[in-house]
């Protein structure tokens, strides 16, 4: 019982990290680039979520014993995610389209930048840190001496898996995807073919805001507390997640989510590797960039130099 309880936080973990290393798959996919700010477009998301729970009466309901209902949980998702597919348009369309044909030092530097931005312009606003409220039930569906699940965790599994799903249509069934795909393959053919890639490339930047935002509203329902700096650490993990998969690989940026979320959670069920937990996912990172540096799921393609 206690390995299923370990495995059911991992996999709720690695969930919240499958959804952000997503982001960073699908921009590579169509840059080779890697967008670095896409951890602090998960804080923002969080926040998002946060001022949309107080706006809706959300803090004063708890306070008075009462419980979110489902429509309020799916309108602050949402609105969250409404919000961060915009600044990540916006982030894509101001600081790094005019940076698409400068050397990949240039814009990794800038996502850098943009990066600190964020996280410092988001000081700025709140400084300190709050309590995201308990948007989904505590009260558990199985409760035993060894095991017990509550609705936390099943519902955080099942919008991500929802959400995987609906990007998993998106690029297989519908024309945008197969836009996406095209000019993951090559922009130029795809450019000479008809298909707007700029309009392509905010696309797939809008979408895994989105997702980011997602991300940070389920892990601020799973772990309440949130600050300007939350997307720094679990960014960082996400990316590493990303290239466990295979970075450029979607089924691998879930393949990698999952199991980086498992190992971190075994290391954590370890009295003597606990506090090893943040290391883990960087040491994971070694590991794979040393025996196969493509990913799980990933290939190898030879560039042109």
């Amino acid at each position: 019982m206690e390995l299923l309880q370990q495995a059911v936080n991992g996999v709720t973990q690695g969930a919240i990290y499958a959804l952000i290393a997503l982001g960073y798959t699908m921009v590579y996919g169509v840059l080779r680039f890697i967008n670095f700010a896409h951890g602090d477009v998960y804080m923002l998301g969080a926040f998002a979520g946060f001022l949309a729970a107080q706006r809706l009466g959300v803090t004063k309901l708890l306070e008075n014993g009462g419980t979110p209902t489902a429509l309020i949980v799916v309108l602050i998702l949402l609105f969250s995610m409404a919000v961060c597919a915009l600044i990540g348009a916006l982030i894509e369309r101001l600081a790094y389209k005019p940076l698409r044909e400068a050397p990949r030092l240039t814009a990794l530097i800038t996502a850098i930048g943009v990066s600190m931005l964020l996280e410092y312009g988001a000081q700025a606003i709140s400084p300190e840190s709050e309590s995201f409220p308990q948007l989904i039930s505590k009260n558990a569906i199985i409760d035993t001496p060894n095991f017990r699940l509550t609705w936390e965790p099943v519902t955080i599994i099942a919008v991500a898996l929802a959400l995987m799903l609906l990007l998993q249509w998106i690029v297989y069934k519908t024309p945008l995807g197969r836009a996406m795909r095209a000019v993951a393959l090559d922009r130029s053919a795809a450019s000479l073919m008809g298909i707007n890639t700029g309009a392509v490339i905010t696309f797939t930047f809008a979408l895994g805001s989105a997702l980011a935002a997602a991300a940070g509203i389920l892990n601020s329902v799973y772990q309440p507390q949130i600050d300007p700096l939350i997307g720094v650490n679990v960014g960082l993990k996400a990316f590493v997640a990303a290239v466990l998969g295979g970075i450029g690989s979607i089924p691998g940026a879930v393949l990698g989510g999952l199991l980086l979320g498992v190992a971190e959670n075994a290391v954590a069920s370890s009295p003597q590797l606990s506090p090893f937990r943040d290391s883990i996912a960087f040491a994971i990172l070694i590991v794979v960039l040393l025996w196969k540096p493509a990913g799980i799921m990933g290939r190898y393609v030879p560039e042109k130099v």
